[in-house]
């Protein structure tokens, strides 16, 4: 399973991050590593969630996160 992680600033000055393959992965942060991380950490929780409840199974996850 590969996962994107998409991150961008928001005009307040907050970082935004969401993993789109993933509904309702999106988080903000005071910086973009921040927010990446955040994001990461939610996408494994909702992914142990969806193995827990038998909705999916354990796959190999990738997580590819943009360029500098």
């Amino acid at each position: 399973m590969e996962l994107n992680l998409e991150v961008e600033r928001e005009e307040d000055g907050r970082w935004l991050a969401e993993v789109p393959e993933l509904p309702g992965v999106l988080v903000y942060g005071s910086t973009a590593d921040e927010a990446m991380a955040k994001a990461e950490v939610l996408a494994l929780r909702v992914l142990a969630e969806r193995i827990e409840q038998g909705e999916a199974r354990p796959l190999p996850i990738r997580f590819v996160v943009p360029a500098a």
